[in-house]
């Protein structure tokens, strides 16, 4: 009898541990039934593999969720006489992945503390503060009395918070690296992943701070995502990850630096994080022009179990530009030149309270809650220009502009990268469209290290099979020269789109579009970061149907005979 209970109890036991294993994760394996590695558990051995289990997605500092969708490209378009529809009103229907993207516009204040970081962390590096400097010239006209903008609009506090203009794709594109960087770091020591910044300013209790400060040693350069994902940022705060896998009597110099940085609760080795812990930001980049379309027009609003029950022309509702709410009334929703010569109306009576730029965050959000998605100032996107885009690129996710790349490798054999002096990834053409073998890998590695050795461009060491410039992909357009036979539309030709102030309403229509060079900047274009959003499209499933998933069923234990 005794046996009997004892067998029942076991099984018991034995269930109740495989019913933590279900089909969807949990804290053990599914397939293995082997419990995952964590803070709580206390059976956590060498080897152990860590899971994320409690990982919940959000938006980066600055950035709302943009629900993707179906988005018919052009159809908000306004037909005009004499613009040729191929170029802004050709329509297709795509779908655009959920995604986020930033409130507002990148300001002047956001754009001089990107400054005043380069000024701090690089006193004597001069060029690196001239070449982020916006172009201010951009606001002076031959026959236009402009330069007190040209001198005051970037710094004095009274246009603190309108956007930054004279940017050029290429510097949006490097704020967007280092606003990546900037804000992984700052959540990384917020949460003591990194040695927070309490410790690093030598502000803790006692002697602790001092000691734990001297025991973590300080990296040469910056902070940077990529490095430190690659393991070449070393710094281990009191809450990093636990290292499950340090063998025993192996890297205890690494060990006891972590413990002497973490405060050695335990004495248990730590390490850095991971893609995997996700705690790790996706990077901030420019939207693609489908993400910007889709997220301007803005339809979310009008929609209800997939019927669209009103079309828009511009980011809010109606065929004209001024409010039809009894409140606000006749008010211009949007900046822009109402006529030619008109840029804010007749004084005492301003229509759009603006004469030039406006503060990013002015007239009512769309349905997103995006703020100036029509006028102020035009925006950059990622794309490359070309009229047939949207013939030619994919019903998911369209874009053009790749131009694949790997990080350097300084040595193929520890895989660690090669960084610029400010300690940002160099890049280098793809090697390879698909996943090289090994033996490959190694050739490819012999032949990289041959190249860099080799003065002869033409050598045929330095062939290779593998295109990585995708920016012309199916591109049936004809370069298009000015009079002069200077090419208008190369692989530099970006997108920007919106309309701005010194626009008229016909641009204020999301489906528009105009290219500008990535090297040149305007008084009349800014911009605005987006980031990928990982995982399930759907962001709120409140008040929605859903099917209800099947409660969690423990695993069949045989008893046998």
């Amino acid at each position: 009898m005794k046996k009997l209970l004892l067998y029942s109890f076991t099984c018991l036991s034995l269930a109740a541990l495989l019913a933590s294993c279900s089909s969807k994760g949990g804290n053990s394996s599914s397939k293995t039934g082997i419990p995952y590695a964590d803070r709580k558990s206390k059976n956590n051995q060498s080897g152990a593999f860590a899971v994320a289990t409690q990982y919940k997605r959000a938006p980066g500092p600055g950035l709302i969720p943009i629900e993707g969708g179906v988005l018919v490209v052009g159809g908000s378009a306004i037909e005009v006489p004499g613009v040729e529809p191929n170029i802004y009103n050709y329509k297709r229907q795509v779908t655009v992945p959920s995604f986020y993207m930033d409130e507002t516009e990148v300001s002047n204040t956001d754009w001089l503390e990107y400054l005043h970081w380069i000024r701090y962390n690089y006193p004597e590096d001069r060029e690196f503060y001239y070449n982020e400097l916006p172009d201010t010239l951009v606001w002076r006209r031959a026959l236009s009395y402009n330069e007190p903008y040209v001198d005051n609009y970037l710094r004095h506090p009274a246009y603190r918070d309108y956007p930054v203009v004279g940017v050029s794709w290429e510097q949006a594109s490097r704020y967007c690296e280092w606003r990546t960087s900037r804000a992984n770091e700052f959540i990384l020591r917020e949460k003591g992943i990194l040695t927070d910044y309490k410790t690093l300013a030598g502000n803790g209790k006692g002697n602790t701070a001092a000691t734990t400060a001297a025991a973590t040693p300080k990296p040469d350069k910056p902070f940077n995502t990529d490095a430190y994902l690659n393991g070449q940022y070393d710094d281990k705060g009191k809450n990093a990850p636990i290292d499950y896998n340090t063998r025993s009597g192996a890297a205890t110099t690494t060990a006891g630096t972590a413990t002497a940085a973490t405060g050695g609760k335990n004495n248990q080795p730590r390490r850095t994080a991971t893609l995997e812990d996700g705690v790790i930001m996706q990077p901030y980049r420019l939207p693609t022009e489908a993400e910007w379309e889709y997220a301007a027009l803005g339809l979310i609003g009008n929609t209800e179990y997939e019927n669209i029950n009103q079309n828009k022309i511009y980011p809010w509702n109606g065929l004209g530009v001024s409010s039809a709410k009894k409140k606000t009334r006749g008010m211009i929703q949007a900046n822009f030149k109402r006529a030619p010569g008109d840029y804010m109306g007749v004084g005492g009576s301003l229509n759009d309270k603006g004469d030039l730029t406006v503060p990013v965050i002015q007239y009512t959000p769309n349905d997103f809650g995006l703020y100036n998605m029509a006028g102020n100032v035009n925006e950059w996107v990622n794309d490359v220009y070309r009229t047939g885009t949207f013939t030619d690129a994919d019903a998911f996710n369209p874009y053009r502009g790749n131009y694949f790349t790997n990080k350097k490798l300084e040595d193929s054999q520890s895989g660690k990268i090669a960084l610029d002096k400010y300690g940002n990834p160099i890049k280098e053409n793809a090697y390879a469209g698909r996943k090289q073998t090994w033996a490959e890998k190694q050739a490819q590695a012999k032949r990289s290290d041959s190249i860099s050795k080799s003065t002869d461009p033409q050598s045929p060491i330095a062939a290779t099979s593998y295109q990585a410039d995708q920016r012309g992909y199916r591109d049936r357009q004809n370069i298009l020269l000015n009079e002069e036979g200077v090419t208008l539309v190369n692989d530099k030709s970006r997108v920007y789109k919106g309309g701005s102030w010194n626009d008229m309403a016909y641009w204020l229509n999301p489906a528009t579009r105009r290219f500008m060079q990535q090297d040149e900047s305007s008084a009349e274009v800014g911009f605005r970061c987006a980031m990928t959003m990982l995982g399930a499209p759907e962001i709120s499933t409140a008040g929605k149907r859903s099917f209800k998933n099947p409660p969690q069923k423990p695993y069949r234990v045989s008893r046998g005979k």
